[in-house]
C-alpha cells in the first residue's frame, strides 16, 4: 500500500510532492555521496542543499535521519574522529537550515530487511558501514530577534514604566518561581525548603518584593549594575523604539547604556537599578524588627547582574535567603546547624536523580584569595563581609580545584535594636543548585523556550536532564582595537556587549593579545571569541552578521578604535 517514486532529487524534494503530502514524519537519506571520488566540500554542499530541500516538506516535529560511514560527520560520536576541516561537518551544515543533531546511533544495516549497501564509487559494489552512524535531526526553534520592551511597575505607590536592557528582554518575567510553574528551579527550591521545613520553622516573604533597587550600594562597583531610568509617563511605543528613533520629529533617544530613556537632553526622573541581590529586603526587614526569633525566613526572586561571560556566570539568576535571628554567641552554631541542613537536603535531592558524587563544603572567606572568587562570589564579597563560601562540586563539573562557589553565609547585626541578637543569613545560587542536581551543562538552557526542555521535568520531579542539541558547532572570531588614550577599559561592558547582540550564543571570551606602541603609549587589545549555541540551530552566517554589530557596537558605546 505504500506509494514508491524514482530518480527524486534530493535537494528538490518539495517539486516532487503535492502540497497536501509534504508533511512527511520522517525522512532518511542512508549515505548520501555525491558519486565517484568526490571530495568533502562537495558533498557538504549535497548535505546543504538536501537539509534546505527537507525543511520544506517535514512536518513541524518531524525527523530526519542521515546515516554516515565512521568518521564522515566530524562529530565526537565517530571513533576515530577526523579532523573537523576533513569531515563533512554534518551538525553545522544541517544548522544552516535550522536543524540540530538531536540523537545519534549506530547504523545496523543487519536489523533492516531486505537493506544492502551498494554504491561504491558509482558502482553496483558493497562498501563498509562497521561504525557507521545514524544521525537524527530535528527543527530548532528560530534564533530570536527580540524587540524593545516597555516594563510597567510600582515605585513607592506611583505606576512607572522603563525600557528593559535589551541582554534581558527574553528573561525579565519568566515567573519560573510562580505556583503554575513546574520548572526545575521552582521544584529545587520547592524541596529545598520542604526539607528544612522539618528542621526549623519556615515563614516565606517572596511576595511584593520590589524589583528596582534605589540607592547606594557600598563598595559594588557600577559596572556590575543595570541602572534604570523611570518616566511617570508612558515611554514611546516599541515601534518607534525599533525604528532607532530616526525621526527628527521624535525627541527620544537611547541612554549610553541602552536602558534608560532621555528627552531633550534631560533625564525623565531618578535613576534606579534592577535588583542585584536580595540582600538589601533581607536587610529591611531586619530594620523593621519583624524576624521573629527561631524562626527561618524565607526570601526568594531573580536577581540581575552584569558579568563576564564565563561558564557559570549569569547575568539574572535566581536567589534564594534563609535569615534567623539568634542569641549573640550562638550563630556559629546556627551556621553549622543551617549548613548541615541544607547540605544534607541537597545531597537528598541529587541522589535522587543521578548517581555522580556530589560535594559540598563550607570554606572560610577569608581562605580564598581575590584570583580564587567567581563572579558570583566576588559581588557577594562587595555587597557586605561574608564569612563562609558555599562550595559544590560534582565529578562532571570540572570547576576549579576548590569547588564552585554557590552559596554564600553572612551575619548581621548592625541593623538589629537589640545588641543580644544576630542574624544569620545563607544566599543560595537556586539555577546553580539545578545545574547541579540535574546536570545541566549549561546555565542559558534553563532559559531556552523549546519546550523540551521542560517537558523532561513533569510538575513537582526532577530528573537527569537530557540535551535534545547534541555536539553544536561551535565558531571562533577575533576583533582587536585600540583603546581610547587615557580612558579605562571597561571590560564587563565589552562582555555585556558581546552578550546582547548575539542573543547569549558567545560562550567564551578570551584575550589573545595586547600591545603598546613605545612612542605614542597607545595601546591595543586582541579578543577571541567562540559563539555556540546550547538548544538552537548556530549557522556561520548568522554568527558573521553577530560578529559584525559587535564590532560596530564596541566602537560606538566604547570609543574603541577596529583595527
Amino acid at each position: 500500500g505504500a506509494e514508491v517514486l524514482f530518480s527524486v532529487d534530493c535537494t528538490k524534494l518539495k517539486d516532487y510532492f503535492p502540497a497536501e503530502k509534504r508533511e512527511f514524519d520522517s525522512i532518511y537519506f542512508n549515505f548520501p555521496h555525491c558519486g565517484r571520488k568526490s571530495g568533502v566540500v562537495k558533498n557538504r554542499e549535497l548535505l546543504a542543499r538536501f537539509f534546505r530541500s527537507s525543511a520544506e516538506v517535514l512536518a513541524e516535529e518531524g525527523e530526519v535521519h542521515v546515516a554516515l560511514c565512521n568518521g564522515q560527520g566530524g562529530t565526537p560520536a565517530d571513533q576515530p574522529r577526523r579532523e573537523w576541516h576533513n569531515s563533512w561537518q554534518i551538525v553545522a551544515v544541517a544548522a544552516g537550515a535550522g536543524f540540530i543533531l538531536s540523537e545519534v546511533h549506530p547504523f545496523k544495516a543487519e536489523t533492516i530487511h531486505g537493506y544492502q549497501c551498494t554504491g561504491y564509487r558509482s558502482q553496483d559494489k558493497s562498501f563498509r558501514v562497521e561504525g557507521a552512524l545514524n544521525h537524527i535531526f530535528t527543527r530548532s526553534t528560530p534564533l530570536p530577534c527580540f524587540k524593545p520592551v516597555v516594563y510597567q511597575t510600582e515605585v513607592e505607590n506611583q505606576t512607572v514604566y522603563f525600557q528593559v536592557p535589551q541582554v534581558l528582554v527574553d528573561k525579565i518575567d519568566r515567573g519560573f518561581l510562580e505556583l503554575n510553574s513546574n520548572h526545575p528551579v521552582r521544584t529545587v527550591k520547592e524541596k529545598l525548603t520542604a526539607e528544612l521545613d522539618q528542621a526549623f520553622l519556615l515563614q516565606n516573604t517572596d511576595c511584593c518584593l520590589p524589583l528596582l533597587h534605589q540607592g547606594h550600594l557600598s563598595g559594588v562597583c557600577h559596572s556590575n549594575l543595570f541602572l534604570i531610568t523611570l518616566s511617570p509617563e508612558e515611554t514611546p511605543s516599541t515601534e518607534e523604539v525599533a525604528n532607532e528613533v530616526s525621526s527628527p520629529h521624535v525627541d527620544f533617544c537611547r541612554d549610553t547604556d541602552g536602558s534608560g530613556w532621555v528627552q531633550g537632553g534631560c533625564h525623565l526622573s531618578k535613576q534606579y537599578y534592577l535588583r542585584p541581590s536580595l540582600l538589601p529586603y533581607a536587610q529591611a526587614i531586619i530594620q523593621r524588627g519583624t524576624f521573629v526569633p527561631g524562626i527561618l525566613t524565607v526570601l526568594s526572586g531573580p536577581v540581575f547582574r552584569k558579568c563576564r561571560i564565563t561558564p557559570y556566570s549569569m547575568p539574572v539568576f535566581h536567589e534564594i535567603i534563609f535569615a534567623c535571628t539568634v542569641n549573640r554567641g550562638t550563630e556559629s552554631s546556627c551556621i553549622q546547624m543551617l549548613v548541615k541542613n541544607m547540605k544534607t537536603s541537597i545531597h537528598s535531592l541529587h541522589q535522587a536523580v543521578s548517581s555522580s558524587k556530589l560535594s559540598i563544603s563550607l570554606q572560610e572567606a577569608t581562605s580564598f584569595e581575590t584570583t580564587e572568587l567567581n563572579d558570583f562570589a566576588a559581588f557577594e564579597s562587595q555587597l557586605s563581609q561574608v564569612q563562609y563560601f558555599i562550595c559544590m562540586d560534582t565529578d562532571t563539573l570540572g570547576s576549579c580545584e576548590r569547588g564552585l562557589c554557590a552559596g554564600v553565609v553572612r551575619t548581621a547585626h548592625d541593623e538589629l535594636t537589640s545588641s543580644d541578637l544576630v542574624v544569620v543569613l545563607a544566599s543560595l545560587n537556586l539555577d546553580l543548585l539545578a545545574m547541579l542536581i540535574c546536570g545541566i551543562p549549561d546555565w542559558r538552557m534553563l532559559w531556552t523556550s523549546d519546550k523540551r526542555f521542560l517537558q523532561q521535568f513533569p510538575r513537582g520531579e526532577l530528573r537527569l536532564f537530557k540535551s535534545f542539541s547534541l555536539y553544536p558547532p561551535s565558531y571562533v572570531h577575533d576583533v582587536s582595537f585600540w583603546l581610547p588614550d587615557g580612558e579605562r577599559f571597561d571590560e564587563v561592558a565589552f562582555h555585556t556587549i558581546a552578550r546582547q547582540v548575539s542573543g547569549e550564543m558567545v560562550v567564551s571570551i578570551q584575550l589573545i593579545d595586547s600591545f603598546q606602541r613605545a612612542e605614542t603609549g597607545l595601546k591595543s587589545l586582541c579578543y577571541r571569541l567562540t559563539f555556540q549555541s546550547c538548544d538552537r540551530a548556530l549557522s556561520r552566517q548568522e554568527v558573521a552578521q553577530m560578529q559584525e554589530r559587535f564590532r560596530k557596537e564596541i566602537a560606538q558605546c566604547l570609543g574603541v578604535t577596529l583595527r
